[in-house]
């Protein structure tokens, strides 16, 4: 996996290349110049980039809607400290693959990295009752949602609850005793049903309909 990083904060920027790399991860670069990295990301084309939120020459929202603009297709996550609502809801409307915070674990920053990378969308789970809250301000006719929980069987209920508190295919799996093929069909089965493109969207469903807890703690 390859991965530029855009922060302006330099011990930050450098103790996170270290650790990445010392997991197998290639860092193209750590850069807190923004300009010079949107001219990285065209020109070296990484799996992910992961982006601050918060600097002073450009706001990583600004960066996030450029990279965007020039190619659509390479993922890019917000790593930062900001938990307010209108941050995580701007970034993920901008095209944003993922929204974590600086102070998760490093073996869950590795796996989530490798989630992206993979075309998932991965967002903290202490925020995810935040974004369940802000889609249902947006939403008027939340209840509609009800029905296709509905077609869910027990274990695809049981399964969208794991997802809803963040966890892997691979813990999912582990945790019930199944492999990660099955869980993977469960999953899109899930997604299907309940008319979502993301596992985000759906542990969201499942926050609003109150089949799982909103979390206050970990990460998604």
């Amino acid at each position: 996996m390859r991965v530029l990083l855009i922060d302006d904060h330099a011990l930050f920027r450098i103790g996170l290349r270290e650790l990445l790399e010392r997991r197998g991860i290639e860092v193209i670069d750590a850069v807190g110049d923004c300009r010079r990295g949107i001219e990285l990301a065209r020109a070296s084309a990484p799996d992910v980039v992961l982006l601050d939120m918060r600097m002073p020459e450009m706001s990583g929202l600004t960066v996030l809607c450029e990279l965007r603009a020039q190619d659509a297709r390479t993922p890019v996550v917000m790593l930062t400290t900001s938990r307010d609502e209108k941050d995580v809801v701007d970034a993920l409307q901008c095209g944003a693959r993922g929204y974590l915070l600086k102070d998760m674990e490093p073996d869950e920053l590795v796996a989530a990295l490798a989630a992206v990378a993979g075309g998932e969308t991965v967002v903290a789970k202490e925020l995810t009752g935040v974004l369940a809250k802000a889609v249902q301000g947006e939403r008027s006719q939340t209840p509609a949602r009800a029905p296709a929980l509905a077609e869910l069987t027990p274990r695809e209920r049981e399964i969208l609850c794991h997802l809803a508190e963040g966890q892997s295919n691979k813990v999912i799996a582990r945790n019930l005793g199944i492999s990660d093929g099955t869980v993977k069909l469960h999953v899109k089965a899930i997604l299907r049903k309940l008319a979502v493109h993301s596992r985000v969207e759906a542990a969201v469903i499942a926050v609003e309909q109150n089949i799982a807890p909103r979390t206050g703690g970990n990460s998604y």
